[in-house]
């Protein structure tokens, strides 16, 4: 955990706390699904209260923040985020009260709080877009995206949902098309109106104001369209990226240089960060979602430090699997484009494929394949989410079409089987019903072969993947350079990805062998690293020369 800084206060009595305002460099973040954590009161979906009842287990990770997905009020159509109310908590999650709860035990274990917050579009039953829909005058008229339509009835232009179909739905009150980059469900909000921007601030100060540490920022090029509603121009066939959505959906058809990732962006950006900088260590990381220009966005959005503090990419959560030569490409890339910018790595979230099927389905020993990218993960230069259930191993659970919930694989369906096979519970015991999860039937099914992999089968045993991440996580946190330093790579073959940290005084070479055959690295110049224990791996060093077992790692200390 990264500690805060004591001061003497004017008396020189007590000692205070000078908050860290850097805490969310180099932070371990602990993303929790709620309604899939644990359940508190038996209605078979998790809840604030369940959330309270396991945070030891995250702060026994050694993670410095957790990321709640959205708790806020809703009518679920996606899962919370849908929002009809940005300043209460749904109560299928509980209470206000049982957040302040929660954010009040997580700093006492000394965790931040972090919050989803979806500020790009609302729940067509948010009041705001009632009144809106209303008619083309009234207050709130211009607060939604509202374009009419084209001579022969059709939506104003060829934008495209994510979620499937045309990005236009036809509202027979004002005789117009709103715009809804998701479900239509889901209108956007018009970001060109002031006052919009002004609410969605006011709403972000209520979430400071009770406590929270910073914000996770939805959807965060989405904000903007362009007024002119130009047609998205398409995209060559080889051009093509499914890095954000599915092979199968034609949204990757087309170059989204109209209706996201707008220029006018980075000023309201600009707006919010002089927001966040009121509060003595407010942070926020904001997610970034285009297959065509992701790292320069996250570059022009981390720019400074007038804008967000770093961005949630999508570089390695696409369905093409990590490899040494891609691992080096997009974090020199990204060197490249953003040298001041900082990001935040994830392998797997509440949205994509768990990487524990996406990557590891294919090696023949897949806990040390899992342990080895972990390790990497957890010592590339930037910031880390964890998903939960990740430091478990867990895989994609294989769910019937009966059984799911999510539109989006309802939609797609058998191409795409949606987002609800990384959504399953949280596995807690293998000897309680739904492992742990709920006395109750849950809202997904608890699939038989996580039963195997619960937290208390893993826990003391110095082999499981469980305790490896404790391990690797104290490890990182011992050594600053793996927490704050630059990244300079090394020159290897094959599966072997090599780059050096450094921070202050403190310089260490990671190497790992991402294969599952041995492999040789020599270093050559007459460097000699001296090895660093206390992360587990067995890889060895000779004279300038490592030696990486199959799924290995080696840490060692340059002089």
């Amino acid at each position: 955990m990264q500690a805060a800084v004591h001061i003497q206060n004017r008396e020189g009595a007590e000692p205070a706390v000078e908050p860290d305002r850097d805490w969310w460099r180099g932070a371990v973040i602990y993303q929790i699904y709620p309604r899939s954590f644990q359940d508190s009161d038996g209605d078979g979906i998790g809840d604030l209260r369940g959330i309270l009842t396991r945070l030891p287990h995250i702060a026994s990770l050694g993670a410095d923040a957790i990321w709640i997905s959205p708790f806020f009020r809703s009518p679920m159509a996606d899962f919370g985020y849908d929002v009809s109310d940005y300043r209460d908590v749904e109560p299928m999650f509980g209470t206000l009260d049982d957040f302040d709860a929660v954010v009040a035990e997580a700093h006492r274990l000394g965790l931040k709080v972090m919050i989803d917050l979806v500020l790009s579009h609302t729940s067509d039953a948010h009041p705001w877009f009632r009144e809106s829909r209303g008619s083309r005058d009234n207050p709130k008229s211009d607060w939604y995206v509202w374009a009419d339509a084209k001579p022969d009835g059709t939506p104003p232009n060829n934008w495209l949902s994510i979620f499937g179909g045309s990005a236009w739905a036809w509202d027979a009150r004002r005789q117009q098309y709103y715009m809804h980059n998701f479900l239509a469900e889901q209108p956007d909000l018009n970001f060109h109106n002031s006052e919009v921007q002004d609410a969605l601030l006011d709403v972000t100060r209520f979430w400071l104001e009770r406590g929270v540490d910073g914000f996770r920022l939805d959807t965060i090029n989405f904000y903007f369209h362009s007024q002119g509603l130009e047609d998205n121009p398409a995209l060559a066939p080889e051009s093509r990226d499914y890095s954000t959505a599915p092979a199968v959906n034609p949204y990757n058809w087309q170059d989204h240089i109209y209706d996201k990732s707008r220029p006018e962006n980075v000023a309201f950006l600009t707006r919010f960060r002089a927001l966040l900088d009121e509060y003595p260590a407010a942070a926020a990381v904001g997610e970034v979602g285009d297959a065509q220009r992701g790292l320069q966005i996250v570059a022009d959005y981390t720019a400074g430090s007038d804008r967000v503090h770093m961005c949630y990419s999508f570089d390695f959560l696409s369905p093409d699997k990590i490899s040494a030569e891609r691992v080096r490409t997009v974090l020199e890339e990204f060197d490249r484009v953003a040298s001041d910018g900082w990001s935040c790595w994830a392998f797997s979230n509440h949205d994509v494929m768990r990487h524990a099927s996406r990557w590891a389905a294919s090696e023949w020993d897949r806990t040390a394949y899992l342990k080895v990218i972990s390790a990497l993960l957890m010592s590339l230069r930037g910031s880390v989410c964890i998903y939960q259930g990740e430091e478990l191993g867990l895989p994609e659970a294989d769910l019937a079409f009966e059984d799911l919930r999510d539109p989006y694989g309802i939609r797609f369906w058998p191409e795409f089987k949606g987002r609800d096979g990384c959504r399953t519970p949280m596995v807690w015991d293998s000897h309680q019903p739904n492992a742990g999860f709920s006395p109750a039937r849950p809202w997904l099914p608890v699939p038989a072969e996580h039963l195997t992999m619960a937290v208390n089968t893993q826990a003391d045993d110095e082999n499981s993947l469980l305790e490896h991440y404790r391990r690797m996580l104290a490890f990182r946190a011992a050594h600053p350079a793996l927490i704050k330093g630059s990244i300079t790579f090394n020159d290897a073959q094959g599966d072997v990805v090599v780059f050096t940290r450094r921070h202050g005084n403190e310089q260490i070479l990671c190497a790992f062998n991402l294969g599952g055959n041995d492999a040789v690295l020599e270093l050559g110049d007459g460097v000699s690293p001296v090895s660093i224990p206390g992360h587990g791996f067995s890889g060895t060093s000779a004279g300038g020369t490592i030696k990486l077992g199959a799924y290995g790692a080696w840490f060692g200390r340059i002089a």
